[in-house]
């Protein structure tokens, strides 16, 4: 097996165990800044707005659970050299049906959605300049052609960069509300709220910490950072903490205002993107103009990390699809192409980068068809059941080797994060407009 560094590929029989350090951290950046939209602080912006700190003990263990699949996927990558791919392809030819169905809607349905959300921040703060749909249109391309002209080293800076931007205004605004942490180290304490549905609307802030696909595209960036075998097993589970030690910092610090900014006052705000905008209006009342330009910036750092991450994430494992389809290559070696920068490089990269670029302009404009995003919404709700489910057949099954299978910690980890993502996935289903759809 190779050893890589920096997308080099050097020879070594036997990888030599790397000593966890901070200055490799990269991927676990990446997926944090990715799997963290505008859509994850607004629900936890409405979870503290409603229920105050009652529920800060599942914004935590959403994080826990996420890590768990997050190295789950790194751990398949770095054992076996193979691609996650390679490993679903494994299990039968259903999990090819259903990737390809699912990235092709879903990329449709998402492209308009990232569009959409890094343009409002934009319009919110320079209102004059061009209309919503213009600068929707604007972050797509610059989206694309960031990715199409750079690999993943430079990604990984702008993505740090942005992160940073996040982490400052998200901490500055905990900050600012003052909040009551007496309250909040009570909210560590499993209570559920005593209202309707209080069951479901946790299960629904635990799953909506931080992560859909982009959990399973972190073994492809911890690839194309240059680790592709065992000696980065222990880089890699620090990078991956740090990942969801940073998201569950973005998610707490988003409740403590929801918690202290909204909930004291008895403020709502709407669910999606716009709320984030009604936010800033209302930090523009409480600390002035300056304050909500600032919180504005991160909100659009918050979707362009998205954005970006979702384009050379996604597209990464489209291109990795694509090559185990035409079976050019066989599983072995596969994470060592990824490394090599060779995927970056693929017509089917450069594919899928349009795809989710060029086509989900036309629903700026139209609107999103009303059967297209019920479909959206259930694959999308399939999608984190079917990578819990299939990484725990994966990691307790001979194609991976003994020494990195599963514990009994590991197999409940992602036994807990595979019911939970089924429970949510059955709502989801069961809360469609089914009787419209036919």
């Amino acid at each position: 097996m190779a050893d890589t560094t920096d997308n080099k590929v050097t020879g070594g029989a036997n990888p030599v165990p790397r000593k966890s350090s901070w200055r490799y951290i990269g991927p676990g950046i990446v997926v944090a800044a990715t799997g963290v939209g505008a859509g994850d602080l607004v629900a936890t912006l409405i979870a503290g707005s409603n229920f105050g700190y009652t529920l800060l003990w599942a914004a935590v263990i959403g994080c826990l659970v996420k890590i768990s699949l997050a190295e789950a996927a790194g751990r398949w990558h770095l054992s076996t050299g193979s691609t996650l791919f390679d490993g679903w392809a494994s299990l039968g030819r259903w999990t090819t049906w259903f990737f390809a169905v699912y990235v092709v809607i879903w990329g449709f349905v998402y492209g308009a959605a990232a569009m959409s959300s890094s343009a409002l921040p934009l319009q919110a703060l320079f209102p004059d300049v061009m209309d919503l749909e213009a600068w929707a249109i604007a972050c797509g391309l610059v989206g694309l052609v960031f990715v199409w002209f750079n690999k993943y080293a430079v990604f990984e800076k702008v993505m740090t960069v942005l992160v940073g931007v996040m982490f400052v205004v998200t901490v500055y605004l905990a900050i600012r509300v003052t909040p009551n942490l007496p309250d909040a180290f009570a909210g560590l304490l499993p209570v559920l709220p005593d209202e309707k549905d209080s069951i479901l609307n946790t299960l629904g802030l635990i799953g909506g910490v931080g992560g859909t696909i982009t959990l399973a595209a972190y073994g492809y960036w911890v690839n194309a950072k240059g680790w592709t075998n065992t000696g980065w097993m222990k880089v890699m589970r620090l990078d991956n903490r740090v990942a969801y030690l940073t998201t569950g910092i973005f998610v707490v610090a988003m409740l403590f205002v929801g918690a202290e900014l909204l909930h004291s006052a008895n403020v709502a705000i709407a669910s999606g993107d716009k709320g984030l905008i009604q936010l800033s209006d209302i930090l523009e009342n409480e600390y002035g103009s300056a304050t909500a330009k600032f919180f504005l910036i991160g909100f659009f750092a918050t979707s362009f990390t998205s954005l970006i991450g979702v384009w050379h994430g996604v597209s990464l494992m489209f291109a990795d699809f694509v090559a185990r389809y035409r079976d050019r290559e066989g599983a072995a070696g596969s994470g060592q192409e990824v490394a090599s920068g060779s995927r970056e490089r693929s017509w089917p990269f450069r594919v899928y980068l349009l795809w989710l670029t060029f086509p989900p302009m036309v629903l700026l404009f139209q609107g999103q068809p009303f059967r297209l995003v019920i479909l959206y919404g259930v694959l999308g709700a399939a999608f984190l059941p079917f990578l819990a489910g299939t990484l725990m057949w994966l990691l307790n099954t001979s194609r991976t080797p003994r020494e990195w299978r599963n514990g009994p910690l590991s197999n409940a980890m992602l036994a807990i994060a595979g019911l939970l993502f089924l429970v949510l996935c059955v709502k989801q289903i069961w809360d469609q407009p089914w009787s419209e759809f036919f």
